[in-house]
């Protein structure tokens, strides 16, 4: 068997077998550093302070991948500049390396606008600043919702809550002024309902109690009553109750007295009122005073009092 074995012809193909296997681990090792540059470094050239747009023309030219990040805006540098780069300049890598650039944006990153309609003033200011953004003017209108931000303007466009803003964008605020005082009340008899509730919410009045002759809903039926009476003095914010029906107000006459009955008070315009001093509530008699005895007593015979007497005020209301 040895003797077998030690046949020229098997040796032969032994060393066959093994030339084989070496010169396949050369050729995968070969090969291994033609794919991956074994020993070949390229020196980073510094791109620091250029332009995007020329950094990544220099890096092409020098055989290097790059990736391009933008994290956060700096206004000390120009948008689209190159402030950092790694490896750092002049380092030495392979061809296969990636470079990584840091740039500065174009602009501040984009933020929410939150919702601070309905909101107090100073509370909508802190959320605001919180996010970044800026209260510009705040410009009051009459509303009943004092202090109240009502609606929020960028660039004389109305905001939106959640719509997307450069950061530190600046935004107007419009703010209620509150309710006026002692204005008049609208006229609404003859209107429809529907024209009442706009002319009623267009004076910052609230609507009240509305009702239909026939118990239904029909916003075209025409108010042929209201309370309070039109042109009456009122503030801003109170109930304005309307009675409305198919019919016109001339038709609604008998009505219109029953409701006056309820709703419109009458003053007697005519009556004397005799007001006293809060010191003397209660009034003289009408006789004349008498003296220590009992009887009556002249004028010229009564000494002056030390205690004048009661005044007495007539008021007649015309």
């Amino acid at each position: 068997m040895l003797k077998s074995f030690l046949n020229w012809k098997v040796l032969l193909n032994l060393l066959l077998a093994i030339g084989v296997f070496i010169g396949l681990v050369w050729l995968t090792f070969r090969w291994l550093e033609i794919r991956t540059h074994h020993g070949q470094e390229i020196p980073v050239p510094n791109v620091v302070n250029l332009s995007v747009q020329d950094a990544m023309k220099v890096l092409d030219e020098s055989g290097l991948e790059y990736e391009i990040d933008s994290p956060r805006y700096d206004p000390k540098y120009r948008p689209l500049q190159v402030l950092k780069m790694w490896p750092s300049a002049g380092s030495r890598i392979k061809g296969s390396r990636t470079v990584q650039l840091i740039i500065n944006p174009k602009n501040w990153a984009k933020v929410s606008v939150p919702d601070i309609l309905d909101r107090y003033k100073n509370l909508a200011f802190r959320q605001l600043d919180q996010v970044g953004l800026k209260v510009g003017d705040t410009l009051y209108e009459p509303s009943i919702q004092r202090d109240a931000v009502l609606r929020m303007i960028y660039n004389g466009t109305t905001l939106k809550p959640g719509t997307l803003l450069p950061r530190f964008s600046t935004i107007d605020l419009v703010i209620g002024s509150g309710p006026k005082r002692d204005i008049n009340v609208p006229n609404v008899v003859g209107l429809t309902v529907q024209e009442a509730k706009a002319v009623i919410s267009q004076n910052l009045f609230e609507i009240g109690l509305v009702e239909h002759e026939d118990g239904g809903k029909d916003e075209s039926d025409i108010v042929y009553y209201q309370d309070p009476a039109a042109f009456s003095i009122r503030d801003q914010g109170m109930q304005i109750d309307i009675w409305a029906s198919k019919k016109t107000p001339a038709e609604m006459s008998v009505k219109i007295e029953n409701l006056n009955s309820q709703h419109r008070v009458k003053i007697d315009t005519t009556a004397v009122y005799t007001i006293w001093d809060d010191d003397n509530p209660t009034p003289p008699s009408d006789a004349p005073p008498k003296n220590s005895s009992g009887n009556p007593s002249n004028s010229s015979d009564q000494k002056p009092k030390d205690d004048p007497k009661p005044k007495k005020t007539t008021v007649k209301v015309d």
